[in-house]
């Protein structure tokens, strides 16, 4: 109970700093953000909704990790508050860095098209190197940096983001007429979709084909195109699994999670009792049956099944809510910046909320046995350094087009 009672006081402490941060934020706004012409109330801004959104699920991630991963810590002989204050630092860390890049990163650098060579071919020797780094769990994911272990894919799917954003704005006429727009966007993706299976990490390769297809889609290739890729790498998704043993087990095991439960079936088995568990309201906090070393590494990916045990359908559907509201601000940011015609902007905005859609979906389902397991993170709730320090860049860059958007001349609109 101690140790619990330090972590909630700490917590709250770190939540009233990000509150603070936010009503800081909404303050400085301007005021039609908060008031229509009207002088009624209107709703908060997105800047607002997103900081708040974000500030409150960091802290329910801090809480329910210290919960689920303090069984794990001791049994490897670690501190018991082990994994929360490596969570803690990845906050930490991915603060700085998004602080840094809202203040030092101009967007119309971002956009520069030698700017997004670099990063992609940065990104591309990133991949390259985790090929020769140690295999965790039968993986080469991730690089050595002291620190932590960074996760490149993670990385590769922001530098996607934008390098498609600017390319369907500057290649517009070839994407929205025939085929050289998907078949040029498929010599990059095809590059970091060979290095990704390489590694192995066909999750991450998912979310990025499919965040592809999405700005494709609003920005206007014909439907023909869709239909056609679609049926390729449906093709070739399926190939994907059905060749490679552990991803054919997977896809089995999900059809029966019951059927071999002590075997292929363990982890899927045991979330799905976690959420039985809690029902409604949960066992309460810290009382958690399955982290006793049933739900293997509960920290991680499935953070959610934890939640749903001890806190119940009102805990998990607080996080969902609050993804909900991550996601609706950056796509109102998209919306905002496409009504001034700032088609980057709005298409990055866009790429980072279909991300954003993408994983929490993806988690959240194989968590609760509607798709197969895959190590897809939750955004800014489960335990990982990669994908913490990444979605706090993104956040950085959505709030960095809120602030810039209106201040933007309509002469300069076409460079944004």
């Amino acid at each position: 109970m101690v140790v619990f009672n330090e972590c909630r006081i700490f917590c709250l402490l770190v939540y009233l700093n990000l509150m603070a941060l936010s009503l800081f934020s909404r303050t400085n706004s301007n005021s039609h953000d908060n008031t229509n012409n009207n002088g009624v109330l209107s709703l908060p801004s997105a800047r607002a909704i997103l900081l708040s959104s974000v500030g409150c699920m960091m802290v329910l991630s801090l809480l329910m990790v210290a919960s689920a991963s303090i069984p794990f810590a001791l049994s490897r002989g670690l501190t018991e508050l082990y994994f929360f204050k490596n969570q803690l630092l990845y906050m930490g860390i991915g603060l700085a860095a998004a602080i840094t890049s809202y203040k030092m990163i101009p967007l119309k650098l971002l956009y520069q098209t030698g700017t997004q060579f670099f990063l992609l071919a940065m990104t591309a020797l990133l991949l390259v190197a985790t090929l020769f780094g140690t295999p965790i769990n039968g993986s080469k994911r991730w690089l050595d940096l002291i620190i932590f272990n960074f996760q490149v894919a993670e990385l590769a799917k922001l530098v996607v983001i934008v390098f498609v954003a600017d390319f369907v704005v500057r290649r517009s006429f070839e994407v929205r007429n025939g085929w050289d727009g998907f078949l040029r966007i498929s010599l990059v993706i095809g590059l970091l979709t060979f290095l990704l299976l390489l590694q192995p990490d066909f999750g991450s390769l998912v979310v990025i084909v499919g965040t592809v297809f999405a700005i494709f889609y609003i920005a206007g290739a014909p439907y023909k195109q869709f239909i056609a890729l679609g049926a390729v790498v449906g093709v070739l998704g399926v190939l994907a699994v059905t060749l490679v043993q552990y991803r054919l087990t997977r896809a089995l095991s999900f059809l029966d999670p019951f059927d071999d439960i002590q075997d292929t079936d363990y982890q899927l088995a045991r979330s799905l009792i976690a959420f039985g568990r809690g029902q409604f309201t949960g066992v309460g906090y810290g009382e958690s049956v399955q982290k006793l070393s049933h739900l293997p590494e509960a920290h991680t990916d499935f953070l959610l099944a934890i939640t749903g045990e001890e806190l119940g359908f009102v805990g998990v559907t607080m996080v969902l809510l609050l993804e909900a509201l991550i996601i609706g601000s950056a796509m109102r940011i998209s919306y905002n910046a496409l009504k001034r015609r700032q088609m980057r902007m709005s298409y990055t905005a866009f790429g980072i909320g279909i991300i954003f859609i993408a994983q929490t979906i993806i988690n959240a389902a194989m968590n609760m046995g509607a798709m197969p397991t895959k190590g897809l993170t939750m955004p800014f709730f489960s335990y990982g350094g990669s994908s913490m320090l990444i979605s706090l860049i993104m956040v950085a860059l959505l709030l960095k087009i809120y602030k810039e958007s209106p201040e933007i001349e309509k002469s300069q609109c076409r460079h944004y």
